[in-house]
């Protein structure tokens, strides 16, 4: 789960600064398999397989992972695609998507 300070970073831009890239930031969770993540990102993100794998280690080692960078309108339709993408089916525990957060860079 993000921290205070990271969730504060999320959303409005301040007034006076220029819009510029966002990036989409997946969280680690104990209620999704790599399989689950793997096929999210390449339906989600259009990655390869190889490139969502190596997100999957990511997250799993490092609690997140960024699976986008770009403007606000891809970033936007990434995010909403990765919230609600649904539970992982091999997983009884998974109720729901995993967590993602929009963030400016």
């Amino acid at each position: 789960m993000p921290t205070i300070e990271e969730v504060e970073k999320i959303i409005e831009p301040k007034k006076n600064e220029p819009i510029g890239p966002w990036k989409v930031v997946l969280w680690d969770d104990d209620e999704h398999t790599y399989e689950y993540v793997i096929e999210m990102l390449v339906d989600v993100c259009s990655m390869s397989v190889e490139k969502a794998f190596s997100h999957a280690k990511e997250v799993d080692n490092e609690k997140k992972t960024i699976v986008f960078n770009g403007e606000l309108e891809h970033a936007e339709h990434i995010h909403d695609r990765i919230s609600n993408y649904g539970a992982d089916p091999r997983m009884e525990i998974s109720k729901g998507s995993m967590t993602a957060t929009l963030e400016r860079n």
